[in-house]
This record gives C-alpha cells, structure tokens and sequence, in this order.
C-alpha cells in the first residue's frame, strides 16, 4: 500500500523568490502497521511569548525505512539509513554522521533535519520576535562573511533567516534549545548565555573559560554555561556533540586550529616575498628594496610584527 503526501518548501532565495514545490512518496509495505507520527504545526510554537524548548517542525514527519522526493534532488529518491560514517551535507554543507537521507544512484546526502526543514519557523526560541523563513541558499553579503548568530560559522548552505532583521542561523542550530539537560554533554543541566554585543567572541558574559567539548576558549558563537558548576560549552561544539551525530559516532568536528591557520598564512607570505624578490631583481636597488619592505611591513600579522621569526630578504642587485 502507498500513500502519498506533498508538501511545499518555500525556497525564498534573494534572486529567485518562486515557490519550489516538492512531492514526498512515503513507501510502507503492507504489513507494517506503526502509525504514522503526528505532525507539529508550527503556529503551535506561537503559544507562549519566550518558549523555552524547540519542537522542530517536520513537513510530514517521516519513519525510519521511508523514501522521499527532496525538491533539492528531485531526480533520484533520498532513503532514510544510519551509517557511522561522516559526510558532508547537501543542503546546510556542514558535516554529519548516523541518521541522513541518501541517494544510493549518487553521493548526494541530507542530515535528517535539513531533509525535513519546514518553510518557516515561528517564536523559535532563540529569535522569538519575529518569523524565521527557510533559504536553499547562503545570503549573499560584502567581503566580510555573515555568521551564524547561533554558532558563530558562516552559513554556506541551508538557513533559516529572519527578513525583519539580520538574524540567522543553521538548520542544525534550530535543533538545539536555551536549555540542554542531556546527561551525554554534563551531568548539570545547562543554559545559553545571552548574546552580548556585536563583535563578541564568545556571546554573553562567559569571561575567561575552556569549553568543556574542545578545550579551546575564545571562539565565535553562543556559550553555554553550567547552571551549578563553572562547565562550559561552545553552541557550535553542542551542536557537534548533541544533533549532527558526529560525536555519537565518534567523530569530531574538523575545524581548523587558529594556530595552524596563523603557521600556514606566515609560511605562504614568505613564498610570495622570495617570488617578488626573484621577479623584481636587476629593478634598481632602491626600487626593489621599498617593493620588499613594503610586502614584508604588511603581511607578517599574526607574529608580534615579524612573522614569529627574522627573514633575510634577498637583496637586490642594483642595473
């Protein structure tokens, strides 16, 4: 027996604003007689002024071995399995493990969140005042990047956006709650600290901490802080640790140390200075001296002024 429901994804994208319409097939054999979850509708998230769990919306919400349609991949069908393995999702481009939507004809793959994201989310506890509207697509900003006002990481892909303001965030961000008591993360139940100012690296008044997840300290996004004890816990490592599954699959995220990234930019700016001093030989002694100083007096950020160590400039030969 099959029965078929449809649903509409609102893909609300700054240059295409049409309606992207997406059919899901639920498949059940005839013998399996578990009923289907009830479906929670969103407006019944708008009961309350300041909420204070998230009951994520699915459009339907769909049981382990089922099959769906995804209007992001409409030319093959998306399987629900859970496999340990880490993956990159399609839809949010962040990474996974455990529960996802496949394509066993590709290597396309959904977290289960994304596959299920809503068209919009009202009075969602972390931005109540206003509707949050689904977009396939990263809102397309200046040179600097626009963040996640949960986690702190640039959306690149999925993301429920405010249109009143500039809040956003990640459809994974959505799935966590301003209070956490799952014993798997601490044995203390935990809350997000308030966001503080524009700029703040670590949102709210955490002062100095080490995450009790990556033992790192400073880091962009939200911070959640133990309600009994000093523990605290990075929105963006609560969000690896408790919804995309990678900890529970023994994974860990794969962010790039500051350190390792300051060591990589110092050693790609000392290739570009022997290049320019290759380039700019038999100049004129002057000239190709000011070109160098000028090169080395701009980029060794990060190293006290000198790039963490004193580099011999090849001088140049005068014509």
């Amino acid at each position: 027996m099959m029965r078929t429901k449809s649903i509409v994804i609102n893909s609300n994208s700054k240059n295409d604003t049409s309606t992207i319409s997406a059919t899901t097939a639920l498949r059940r054999s005839a013998s399996n007689t578990t009923p289907s979850a009830a479906v929670v509708r969103t407006n019944d998230l708008n009961k309350k002024p300041r909420p204070r769990s998230v009951e994520f919306p699915a459009s339907p919400q769909l049981v382990q071995g089922e099959e769906m349609v995804h209007f992001g991949h409409p030319q093959h069908v998306l399987v629900k399995v859970e496999l340990p393995d880490i993956y990159t999702c399609a839809g949010c481009k962040e990474e996974g493990a455990g529960v996802r939507y496949v394509c066993q004809e590709c290597d396309y793959q959904l977290h289960e969140f994304c596959a299920l994201a809503p068209p919009q989310l009202k009075s969602h506890p972390f931005h109540y005042q206003h509707q949050l509207l689904f977009f396939a697509k990263p809102a397309k900003g200046g040179i600097v990047k626009s963040k996640c006002d949960v986690c702190g990481r640039s959306p690149k892909g999925y993301t429920f956006r405010c249109k009143a303001c500039s809040f956003q965030m990640h459809p994974g961000c959505a799935m966590l709650s301003p209070s956490l008591s799952s014993s798997s993360l601490h044995h203390h139940p935990l809350r997000l600290l308030p966001s503080s100012s524009a700029g703040s690296t670590t949102g709210g008044d955490s002062g100095g901490f080490l995450c009790g997840e990556c033992k790192r300290g400073k880091r962009t996004g939200r911070v959640y802080r133990c309600t009994v004890c000093d523990y605290h816990l990075h929105a963006v490592c609560a969000k690896d640790a408790a919804v995309n599954g990678l900890r529970a699959n023994g994974h860990k995220g794969r962010d790039k140390s500051p350190a390792v990234l300051g060591t990589a930019a110092r050693l790609a700016s000392q290739v570009v200075i022997d290049f320019l001093g290759g380039i700019i030989d038999g100049l004129g002694e002057g000239v190709g001296e000011a070109i160098i100083d000028g090169v080395t007096r701009g980029g060794g950020g990060g190293g006290g002024g000198n790039g963490g160590g004193t580099r011999v400039i090849p001088r140049v030969r005068g014509g």
